[in-house]
């Protein structure tokens, strides 16, 4: 893992844990966060760092834990 991955990495761990209402959010909204955090950080170690794999990987994890949440209750 090189310099750009572990920053891409500590980012997207740092946005999910500045959710202050984290306690407000429902299920979906969780679920929706989780994903894009995950979806970050795959699509960064996948691209070597590379910016557009990153916010693709979020964008499409976003989407995914939103789904998923869909049904999910509290």
């Amino acid at each position: 893992m090189n310099i750009r991955t572990g920053i891409c990495a500590i980012a997207v761990a740092l946005a999910t844990s500045a959710c202050a209402t984290w306690d407000g959010m429902s299920a979906r909204e969780k679920s929706a966060v989780i994903g894009a955090g995950v979806g970050g950080v795959a699509g960064a170690v996948i691209t070597d760092g590379g910016v557009l794999g990153t916010v693709g990987g979020a964008a499409i994890g976003g989407v995914i834990g939103d789904q998923v949440g869909k049904n999910r209750r509290r």
